[in-house]
């Protein structure tokens, strides 16, 4: 039996130019879909999986996630006198309970490989979750849910991954395939974006794994790779030498919410799954004139 997944780390620090200027002083992580900062998607699908600790990788300029993550007495006494007891439940229900979430510094930009790395100490010898917050998945059961019911079966590391267009592979890290189901099948090979030509399959790796904690050492000792960063797939093709890795194909979909179109299409795909204003959304669209555009 594999030891249990207990910790999720999200790797936080990134500087969001992609949306700027939204983002000057406000996280990437707490852009909102609907009405919910990325940052608590990404949560949310942790603790559905059974995670109870929560370790936050920041850097500067990112409290506002750490505020996010804790009680706010003057709105919730607010919320109480006005007797708007939904609102207050909702917020309630979101916070990860007292001693639950840590937060430590990645204080140079080096890449998600360094990210993980910073969090080595609160992590310890554990397996520990991944989770991107840039990348927002929507399946039932979620994405890490599914990643765990493989880890119990087979232990070692985990990855999820997706099919993606061929042409696209080479903006990805993509997977060599090999025998099993797509509930978990076995890794045999990870390139960093391959040209089309050489990519060993159109499986791309989605920005969630379950890692065994020997890879904190792999890092440690990680020459910088790709855009002078410490690159976690470089770490990983180490790794798999001695451990064994497993994919799975996860049913559901992704939005890469670090890219504005992603976003865009997350936040339309969302708020038509909101029964509370579907109807309303739904109405608002056909007042639109769009049909030059499609």
């Amino acid at each position: 039996m594999p030891k249990r997944v207990r910790t999720a780390v999200f790797p936080v620090a990134g500087l969001g130019t992609r949306f700027l200027p939204a983002t000057k002083a406000l996280p990437k992580e707490m852009l909102t879909v609907v009405d919910r900062p990325l940052i608590q998607y990404a949560v949310d699908e942790a603790r559905e999986a059974g995670i109870e600790h929560f370790v936050f990788v920041t850097g500067r300029n990112k409290g506002v996630i750490e505020d996010h993550f804790d009680r706010q007495f003057e709105l919730e006494t607010t919320l109480e006198v006005r007797g708007k007891t939904a609102a207050l439940s909702e917020l309630r229900k979101d916070l990860p309970s007292a001693g639950r979430t840590s937060f430590t510094r990645q204080q140079e930009p080096l890449g998600l490989g360094h990210a993980v790395w910073c969090a080595r100490d609160i992590v310890g010898d554990n397996p520990f979750a991944l989770l991107l917050p840039d990348m927002l998945f929507k399946g039932e059961p979620g994405v890490l849910r599914q990643m765990m019911d493989a880890y119990e079966e087979a232990g070692g590391n985990i990855i999820a991954v997706e099919e993606v267009p061929e042409q696209e592979v080479s903006s990805y890290g993509v997977i060599a395939r090999g025998e099993g189901p797509d509930t978990g099948f076995r890794l045999t090979g990870m390139v960093e974006k391959p040209k089309r030509e050489a990519a060993p399959s159109n499986l791309i790796i989605s920005g969630r794994y379950i890692l065994q904690p020997q890879i904190f050492n792999l890092l440690a000792n990680q020459t910088r790779g790709a855009g002078g960063e410490i690159q976690l797939t470089d770490a990983m093709q180490t790794l798999m030498h001695n451990q064994d890795f497993t994919g799975v194909k996860y049913k559901g979909r992704s939005f890469d919410c670090g890219a504005k179109i992603g976003f865009l299409t997350a936040n339309v795909v969302y708020a038509l799954d909101r029964e509370d204003i579907r109807e309303g959304f739904i109405k608002e669209l056909r007042k639109l004139d769009l049909g030059e555009h499609f």
